[in-house]
């Protein structure tokens, strides 16, 4: 068994990079982005995004654009960019640009040189180019070579940034500008997921990490009690409704639980907000906790929480409840009309003993292979229930990343869900390991 763990475990970093690589491809060829959408936004703010002498877009300049392609990555070719939100290709950071044609020095041989401010310090480079060729790079200071500070350089021909100039265009007619030779100072680092770092937010401008981190505790809240309500409630209902088969209690129980099932969540929270919010004023109508939370003591803290949490709790269990119920259920009437719990009565077995000594344990193995689920459901949320009571948990920023097209959110929130929805199948196995003795992983 230990060994078919093991194997499974091993099998998660490659489902994850399967699903990340698919993900992230459809991201890039998929119509708009960070920097079509920015675009966007301020050539309706400007001009209409016509284009002046400094080359400007919808008010943004080449060089701005050229930033924030570089910060998004769309500027390389997908592989490398992929590589790079790995954090297995070195990432170009402290980026310092500068045209020959500003202030170049001409030396002999046909070569210019150019003095460059290496971006983050007051260190001057020097660099030499021959053509399209990089001949050195210097600090001005020291005649110290910046490889040997952990800096890179390189020349950018005319050819090279009218390709650039011309993949971000739409118009097929476009005439790039007349560009010149430029010098481009930077440093390299890994920086990616096997980092830690999730780049930052295309609409936001935070770190997605710390996004995350300040949502989860909201998706943990209502998780795990949506988890501890469904599963208190629903497991001991499922056992009366099994032993008062076809009774009132049985059928009234079917009527209430199939109504919340054929009623969605948010369609629920919606109705609640009107009559007990907007026109009863018994509860909230939006947030999950008051503008003076922060004044109130700790009780108050307490109540003011639990108020908040009552109707969006209703909606997240009221539709989990038939589920699990009927399974649980149905389980167990099909093990306690088997025969070995026919045995055991016949053996003077009382109905009782038959029902949680013998048939329950068995009719706990279809539940416990849902438990591992659970672990997506406590940082998944739910996008629409969170919507409806403005709720700013992780569902709801899934929701916003996906309508602003905030790819490094996409792909951190995705890469999050991904790994626990694998360690849930992984946890669901050993759980059902656990309560059903027959399984041997061999």
């Amino acid at each position: 068994m230990k060994a078919y763990f093991i194997r499974r475990l091993l099998l998660i970093p490659l489902t994850l990079l399967g699903v990340t690589w698919l993900v992230f491809s459809v991201t890039r060829v998929a119509p708009g982005g960070p920097v079509q959408r920015l675009l966007q936004e301020q050539a309706a703010n400007g001009d209409g995004g016509k284009s002046n002498s400094s080359h400007q877009q919808g008010g943004m300049s080449d060089e701005q654009v050229e930033a924030m392609e570089e910060e998004f990555g769309v500027d390389k070719k997908m592989l490398i960019a992929y590589g790079q939100w790995l954090g297995v290709v070195a990432r170009e950071d402290n980026l310092s640009k500068r045209e020959f044609s500003e202030a170049a020095e001409p030396l002999a041989d046909g070569a210019e040189a150019i003095d460059v401010v290496a971006k983050g310090t007051d260190r001057v480079v020097k660099v030499t180019r021959n053509g399209d060729q990089l001949v050195s790079a210097v600090f001005v200071d020291t005649g110290e070579k910046i490889e040997n500070a952990g800096w890179s350089a390189r020349v950018e021909s005319p050819a090279d940034r009218q390709d650039r100039w011309l993949r971000r265009q739409t118009d097929a007619d476009a005439k790039p500008p007349n560009y010149g030779h430029r010098a481009v100072v930077f440093k390299t680092n890994y920086s990616g997921l096997l980092q830690g770092d999730l780049r930052n937010s295309s609409t936001y401008g935070d770190p997605v990490i710390e996004m995350v981190f300040e949502r989860v505790p909201i998706a943990l809240y209502f998780g795990i009690l949506t988890a501890l309500i469904t599963y208190s409630v629903c497991i001991p209902l499922g056992i009366l409704k099994a032993i008062k088969h076809r009774t009132f209690v049985d059928n009234f129980s079917s009527i209430l639980i199939f109504l919340g099932y054929s009623i969605p969540g948010f369609a629920l929270g919606a109705v609640l907000l009107v009559y007990l919010g907007a026109r009863a004023e018994i509860f909230p109508l939006f947030g999950l906790v008051s503008d003076n939370f922060s004044e109130l003591s700790g009780l108050e803290k307490l109540l003011d929480l639990a108020h908040h949490t009552v109707l969006p709790l209703l909606c997240y269990v009221v539709g989990g409840f038939a589920g699990t119920t009927m399974m649980m259920k149905n389980n167990l009437m099909d093990n306690l009309a088997a025969d070995y719990v026919r045995t055991a009565m016949a053996k003077g077995v009382s109905f009782k003993r038959a029902v949680f000594c013998h048939a329950l344990r068995n009719s706990m193995i279809p539940i416990a292979t849902s438990i591992g689920g659970l672990l997506t459901i406590f940082v998944s949320g739910s996008i629409l229930i969170e919507t409806v009571f403005d709720i700013n948990g992780f569902g709801l920023m899934q929701f916003q990343a996906i309508t602003d097209k905030d790819m490094p959110v996409i792909m951190g929130t995705l890469t999050i869900s991904a790994f626990l929805m694998l360690l849930g199948n992984v946890i669901s196995d050993m759980v059902v390991a656990m309560v059903d003795p027959r399984i041997k992983f061999n």
